[in-house]
């Protein structure tokens, strides 16, 4: 994608030769010292135009700040400047349109765009490329590239957030069983548990966040890897591109993809988040389980089976995440061994990007739909949460707070209470109050009130507990928040 010597290639859109015929089939952009064109199997792996054809917006804009800038400081006349900047609009447009051509032959989104620039224009369209590089430019694009899917993936994750607190609003007070190990645990609201991923969301967003304040400086201007003779104003072009200030060391401007790595280390956890998420769907609609129930819209039948109703979405967001996890570790080992500055190796940074961050993408998008179309089974989840003696821990905490009695024995004698209402095959509300004399004389009727499901949830009154009075405050703070994010822009 970037510049480099010694990578000829011939103008006869990647059907390459060598046929040793001189200088007229050497790439035009470039191979001035070349007098062969590289073999077809070269032209194929130097190749970029495929992937870096989606920077070709970034690639304009940043190009119609740098020719603003070069027009500015004298380095170019403001006519050149004029005509650049309307030529780059129509190169925008016919691509935007679909009728712009995108030749393999030119390798990349720079060479397309500048060559059709040329065609448009002429001869001044090479003074476009004054004090700077390929490689400062790719940097460049891409950064702006990785900072608009960041605003974009944002967006959605706020949409997601919206879905999971106007669910959590609605079953604030519905009962379902908690687990640890997938073993009933102790009841919780359903409205808690959407509120928990809810958390995990705003930290994802957080990450992202603070990835593109560290990605938003300019590594335009750095040129190759040295900078420029050329008395450019790179602070002009920086703030032109909305970035914070231009890099602070033309090595590191066009070297390095840390910005890629931290972005896609982000990915892979949001993603995690996910598929957590992803997996409980599938778990909670199977059959045996039966806690919630997802529509047609988000499920698919069998070609044999005629009954069958699969958590296919959810299914695929579980693999999205596989492919953005691969992302993260593809361009690690990519990067681990490059020494300063560019290499061609940094070519492969952007398909499993793109791809990774178009995979989390769509995946955020449906889990907020499973979010607002399932529909929970609650007289089962309320079923599902006495099991398993899921109200033990609330009979502990009763002989703590009632008879004064060290949780540690409250934890022995309620153990031994459990096991007499196994024995019997009952819950443990159903279990005679001289049953539980028997093992502890001191227990009195009142301990009843404490062992039904909805006492259970109505005690978890502290800060972050599954009470509903709590999950509703917290819905409630919640949507105000994301109101006010969303009339802040």
């Amino acid at each position: 994608m970037a510049s480099r010597k010694g990578n000829g290639k011939s103008s006869n859109d990647g059907k390459g030769s060598n046929d040793g015929k001189g200088s007229n089939v050497s790439n035009k952009m470039w191979g001035g010292l070349f007098d062969e064109s590289p073999d077809a199997i070269m032209e194929e792996i130097n190749v970029s135009i495929d992937v870096d054809r989606h920077l070709y917006a970034q690639d304009i804009t940043a190009s119609k700040a740098h020719a603003a800038m070069l027009a500015k400081q004298g380095i170019i006349t403001a006519k050149d400047a004029k005509n650049i900047a309307g030529g780059l609009d129509t190169i925008l447009s016919e691509i935007t349109k679909g009728s712009f051509t995108f030749k393999r032959a030119l390798e990349d989104i720079h060479m397309n765009v500048e060559s059709r620039l040329g065609e448009l224009i002429g001869p001044a369209s090479g003074r476009l490329h004054t004090a700077r590089s390929r490689n400062d430019q790719v940097a460049t694009d891409f950064r702006l590239f990785v900072r608009d899917t960041i605003d974009e993936i944002d967006a959605a994750f706020a949409s997601l957030q919206r879905a999971l607190v106007d669910r959590a609003l609605e079953h604030a007070d519905t009962v379902m069983p908690g687990f640890t190990h997938l073993q009933t645990a102790q009841p919780v609201t359903f409205g808690h548990h959407l509120l928990a991923y809810v958390e995990m969301v705003s930290r994802d967003r957080g990450r992202f966040a603070d990835a593109r304040k560290r990605l938003n400086e300019s590594p335009l201007g750095a040129a190759a890897l040295a900078g420029t003779s050329f008395p450019i104003d790179r602070h002009a072009t920086a703030k032109a591109l909305g970035f914070d200030r231009p890099m602070a060391n033309s090595l590191d401007a066009v070297s390095d993809r840390d910005f890629v790595l931290e972005t896609l280390s982000a990915a892979s956890i949001a993603a995690v988040h996910l598929s957590r998420f992803a997996e409980e769907i599938v778990i909670w609609t199977s059959p045996l389980v039966g806690l919630v129930r997802l529509s047609d819209k988000f499920t698919t039948g069998s070609s044999i089976m005629p009954q069958k109703r699969n958590p296919d979405a959810a299914e695929l967001v579980r693999a999205k995440t596989g492919r953005v996890i691969g992302s993260l570790t593809g361009l690690l080992i990519v990067m681990k061994g490059l020494p300063l500055a560019y290499q061609k190796d940094m070519q492969e940074d952007k398909a499993g990007a793109m791809e990774a961050y178009s995979a989390l993408s769509l995946a955020i998008r449906a889990i907020a739909g499973m979010v607002r179309d399932l529909v929970p089974n609650e007289e089962r989840m309320k079923l599902a949460a006495g099991e398993g003696y899921a109200t033990a821990t609330d009979l502990a905490d009763w002989l703590v707070r009632t008879l004064k009695m060290p949780f540690r024995e409250a934890h022995h004698v309620t153990g031994r209470i459990v096991g007499t209402a196994t024995k019997k095959g009952v819950a443990l509300h159903e279990l005679d109050l001289k049953e539980m004399q028997a093992v502890e004389p001191k227990i009195t009727a009142e301990v009843m009130k404490v062992l039904s499901v909805e006492s259970s949830v109505k005690s978890r009154v502290s800060y972050g507990g599954t009470a509903p009075k709590n999950v509703t405050s917290q819905a409630k703070a919640w949507l105000k928040r994301l109101e006010k994010e969303r009339k802040l822009g």
